[in-house]
């Protein structure tokens, strides 16, 4: 298995498992607007990044090539949604904005993991 793919299997499962560790912190130990945003902000961000993970694999494997604009046009229609989704959960005070920030993190958290994991990796195999 290439580092490509140990990478985006690493932060596929990472995302998941942090979006459940914040979910079930906040839950614990926040008030409960500050706990629903981080839970609505987690799962608008885990479930982005796996629907652009699947039109990218789907686009990108032979046979079928898509179109550079169809995997545009689907970045932006879920790009949209995503941004409707956060006004209503803002506009209507359901979510604390703070919390839906932490949420939102998730995917950006799992990524630097990962990075550093492999930097980390790759120091010490240079080191041996």
């Amino acid at each position: 298995m290439n580092i490509q793919e140990r990478l985006l299997i690493f932060v596929t499962r990472t995302n998941w498992i942090l979006f459940a560790a914040a979910s079930i912190l906040g839950l614990l130990f926040c008030p409960a607007g500050f706990a629903k945003g981080i839970i609505f902000g987690g799962l608008i961000v885990t479930v982005n990044f796996h629907l652009l993970s699947r039109t990218l694999r789907k686009a990108l494997t032979p046979p079928r090539l898509s179109s550079h604009n169809v995997i545009l046009a689907k970045y932006y229609f879920r790009f949209f949604v995503s941004g409707l989704i956060l006004f209503i959960l803002i506009s209507k005070d359901y979510v604390e904005p703070l919390g839906l920030f932490v949420g939102l993190s998730v995917v950006v958290a799992s990524i630097m993991l990962a990075t550093l994991i492999e930097v980390k990796n790759l120091i010490f195999k240079e080191a041996i």
